[in-house]
Order: C-alpha cells, then sequence, then structure tokens
C-alpha cells in the first residue's frame, strides 16, 4: 500500500479543508512525492502499472480520511489513464516526464465547457473556459477538449503554469468543499503545434481496434468505467467508516427512559442491514476489477459488455452505500448527529459520488437497457 502512510495527517486536515474549501498544500505536497501518484501509468512511462483493483483499495482508504483529497487523487489516477490513450505513443515523452516528476493532472470538461483553437505560425492558441475541472488548483496539467475552425474535435494537454492560464474558484458545492472542482480559462494560451490529436467522440470504438496503436494494453479499457468502479471502491470506504463510528459511539448512549441504545432491537436490525450492504457493495465493485486485471493481464480486448459490466457494478455499490448510509443516519438520529462526529461531513461528501454523470443509475441503466434491447450505446458516456 502507498497511501496508508499518510492517512493520519490527512485525515487530521479533513475538516479544515472542508471549512476552508482547499486541501492543505503540505497534503498536496506529500500525496506528489508518494508513489501513489504513478499507480496508472505504465511501465513504458515510468509508472508502476498498478492493478486497477490495487488502485482500487488505495482509494478505499483514502476516501474516509478526507474524501475531497480523494476525489482529487482519484480523478488524477482515471484522467491520465485517459490521456494515456488519446495521445498515445506519439506523445510517450510528454507523458513519461508528467509520470516521473510525479506532476498532477485533471480533464476540465464538464457542462458549459466551450474552447476553441486558432492556428497560426505552426502554433495554436487556445481561449475560452472549461468547467468541473476536479483538482485544478492542485494540478500542473489539463487536458483539453477543443475545436477549430471547422468544428473537429481535438485533444490536447495544457501546463497550468504557462501565461494565459486562469483557475476560477467556482465550486461552492455542499459536497467535497475542498476539491477544487472549478473552471479553467485559458485566455490566449500558446500550445505546441504537435501536442494534439483527433478527440475521438466514440473513443470507446476506436482504442477497442487492435490497429490503433496504444502505449500499453491497459489503457484499451475506458476510463469512464475505472472512474466508476474506483469511484465505488471509495464510496464503499467512506460507507464502512460511517458505519464503524456509529457502531463505537453508540455504545455509551442511552434512549428515552434510560433504555442502552445498544440493546434496542431496532439498532441491530438497522446497523446489520447496513453492514450487509457494505460487504456486497465491496464485493461487486471487486469483482468487477479484478475482471478487468484478468482482461488486462490476458490482453484481451474489451467488448461493450465489459464496460456495462463494469459501469453497472458500480452504479450498484453506489445505490447499496446510499442505503447503508441512510439507515445509519436513521440509528444516529437527531441526538447521534447532535454530538457531532465525522458523520454529517461523510454523508454530505457522500451525496455526489452517486450523482456523478460518469456513475449516474439514470445513465448507466438506459445505457445498460438500449444494450439488451440491441440497439447502439451512445459515447462518450
Amino acid at each position: 500500500m502507498y497511501i496508508d502512510e499518510l492517512l493520519d495527517d490527512i485525515a487530521a486536515q479533513a475538516a479544515e479543508a472542508d471549512r476552508t474549501k482547499s486541501v492543505s498544500s503540505d497534503i498536496i505536497g506529500a500525496i506528489k512525492a508518494n508513489d501513489v501518484m504513478r499507480l496508472s501509468a505504465s511501465p513504458e512511462l515510468g509508472g508502476l502499472n498498478a492493478g486497477v483493483a490495487a488502485i482500487g483499495r488505495e482509494l478505499e482508504m483514502l476516501a474516509p480520511a478526507c474524501s475531497s483529497t480523494a476525489w482529487c487523487l482519484w480523478n488524477h489516477l482515471c484522467t491520465f489513464h485517459l490521456f494515456c490513450g488519446m495521445l498515445g505513443p506519439s506523445h510517450s515523452e510528454l507523458l513519461s516526464g508528467i509520470t516521473v516528476r510525479q506532476e498532477w493532472v485533471c480533464f476540465p470538461a464538464g457542462a458549459s465547457t466551450a474552447v476553441r483553437a486558432e492556428t497560426e505560425s505552426g502554433q495554436f492558441t487556445l481561449r475560452g473556459s472549461a468547467a468541473f475541472g476536479s483538482g485544478a488548483r492542485y494540478a500542473e496539467w489539463a487536458g483539453v477538449s477543443f475545436v477549430e475552425e471547422d468544428g473537429k474535435p481535438e485533444f490536447t494537454m495544457v501546463d497550468l503554469r504557462v501565461p494565459g492560464v486562469r483557475i476560477d474558484p467556482t465550486w461552492h458545492a455542499m459536497s467535497l468543499r475542498a476539491s477544487a472542482t472549478d473552471h479553467v480559462h485559458y485566455e490566449g494560451v500558446v500550445v505546441p503545434a504537435g501536442r494534439r490529436e483527433p478527440f475521438h467522440l466514440r473513443y470507446r470504438e476506436v482504442f477497442r481496434d487492435p490497429r490503433y496503436a496504444m502505449i500499453h494494453h491497459r489503457y484499451r479499457e475506458d476510463w469512464v468505467a475505472l472512474s466508476d468502479l474506483w469511484l465505488g471502491a471509495m464510496a464503499v470506504g467512506v460507507s464502512q467508516a460511517a458505519l464503524d463510528e456509529c457502531c463505537a459511539g453508540i455504545q455509551e448512549r442511552v434512549a428515552i427512559l434510560g433504555t442502552k441504545m445498544v440493546e434496542r432491537p431496532t439498532i441491530h436490525v438497522n446497523l446489520g442491514q447496513a453492514g450487509a450492504l457494505i460487504a456486497a457493495a465491496r464485493d461487486t465493485v471487486f469483482a468487477a476489477l479484478s475482471e478487468t486485471d484478468e482482461r488486462i493481464a490476458n490482453e484481451v480486448i474489451p467488448v461493450e459488455s465489459d464496460y456495462l459490466r463494469q459501469v453497472s457494478a458500480s452504479m450498484q455499490a453506489l445505490q447499496l452505500c446510499d442505503d447503508a448510509m441512510r439507515l445509519i443516519l436513521r440509528v444516529l438520529g437527531g441526538n447521534g448527529l447532535r454530538e457531532g462526529g465525522t458523520f454529517e461531513r461523510r454523508y454530505r461528501d457522500f451525496q455526489a459520488m452517486p450523482l456523478h454523470i460518469n456513475a449516474h443509475r439514470d445513465r448507466v441503466t438506459e445505457q445498460f437497457g438500449r444494450h439488451l434491447l440491441g440497439l447502439q450505446t451512445q459515447n462518450p458516456f
């Protein structure tokens, strides 16, 4: 394990990060100095080529300590996976440099993103803004999807330290307050002409073509699917920690008329059900992650049913954890919340997980249903 040596320090600053909406700079520096940054990078890039299940276990441990910090690292690991597939072998030098220096990447490309490029004298200039760049203020690099005058979608990476980049702290949500899911503005940012590739809207199909050159076979796996499964692992970690804290904190509590809480049968029922739900969620996520690792090890090219297996496993695990969190809330009751603890923050942070567009229940079930009916699934999500 890599992140375990930092967990105490990460947990110690979690409440302050939530209050100030920014992860401690010391914590960000410590993570960047840790080999956890290189887990999703292949050996060709100087990475550790970690199994996707092993990455899931790291994130499962990190999320209870500070979900905002976990969200940023999760975003770095899964978007770097995408960037390796998008840029391919011809950009190995760039990607290797990022890996070896253990620099942070992000991918602001959410709703309202609009970035255009103008080409002149062998270089191109980016103008516009990109939304929802989780971890942007902590990152050195951003992936950018943009269009030129002809409207053709393309992709590049921008060094966030160059002139013309402005990060606007727009994330004011109730959840993951320190995840820095901000807007990035490109105000005449000059990018080397050779640092661009087509942005394949149906990239899953392109990446699955054995003729399409890849840095490593692992990058044929869809980044959205991996992000969903790792998100499920984080949800398991958060809900398990909430359950453990609830069980420990309830031991000496007394209900109305002096009855001990630990002796009330409904407490047993609700906590038992919560524990079973979390165990089922963990089994669901890590079974799908293990299947993915086996496919990567044997260099089996994934198909659409594999992708849907991954995203549906994550969706279901998130739903199980959501149900468990509500049961824990029922057990804690008003007095339990009044007494403090970390549940309120964990509960808020958890809310962003099943709502994320990649793993959203409505989107995943619709796509799975289309596939079951023999209809084409829709891309990029």
